[in-house]
């Protein structure tokens, strides 16, 4: 069940095998069907998890009143309302799960434990962040510099096994074009 996990921390080439096994044992197993919100708009984030299997979407509604979903997260990635789980304020976003999930799930305060554990667990934890900034910098420009043909080809590029359970009112959101346009580029690229 944490294989997943063990090939994420030992990918970033700082933990040292002991320092996994000691790790890992913090996160705990947590099932979620189809259409679970985990976190709501409001509430402060106590928790990061780890995709095992399944989708999840974050969004947050709008000045209109419309959900916006700006971020999907497929399995082997770290998931968290990560703003409000670093500085205990109340989160602006929602996450919900588009598919029964399967996660590995570590509590705010284990998490601080373990990075106070060792010096390694704090360089993960960077590694980690910075992970996730380039990954946020690089959406952020795909959405300002690449056509909406292209970033929707890249989503189907890199996971390509997932596209299809996504229904396409998020897809068509988190690509920031209308549905009508997804249906037409769908149509295009096929």
């Amino acid at each position: 069940m944490k294989e997943g996990l063990i090939n994420l921390l030992k990918s970033s080439n700082i933990l040292t095998d002991s320092e996994i096994n000691h790790g890992i044992q913090y996160f705990e197993h947590q099932s979620f069907k189809k259409g679970k919100t985990l976190i709501r708009s409001g509430n402060i984030c106590n928790w990061m998890a780890f995709v095992n299997a399944g989708i999840l979407r974050n969004y947050y509604i709008s000045s209109k009143a419309e959900e916006v979903t700006y971020c999907l997260t497929f399995p082997n990635r770290l998931i968290s309302a990560f703003s409000s789980f670093i500085t205990q304020k109340e989160t602006f976003e929602n996450i919900h799960a588009l598919t029964d999930v399967e996660l590995l799930v570590i509590q705010r305060k284990d998490y601080y434990d373990l990075m106070n554990s060792s010096k390694n667990w704090l360089k993960f934890s960077r590694y980690a962040s910075e992970q996730a900034y380039i990954e946020m910098e690089n959406r952020l420009l795909a959405l300002q510099m690449e056509s909406a043909k292209k970033r929707y080809e890249d989503l189907m590029k890199f996971n390509p096994n997932y596209i299809q359970e996504i229904p396409l009112k998020y897809l068509a959101s988190y690509l920031g074009i209308t549905q009508r346009h997804l249906s037409r580029l769908r149509k295009e690229i096929s």
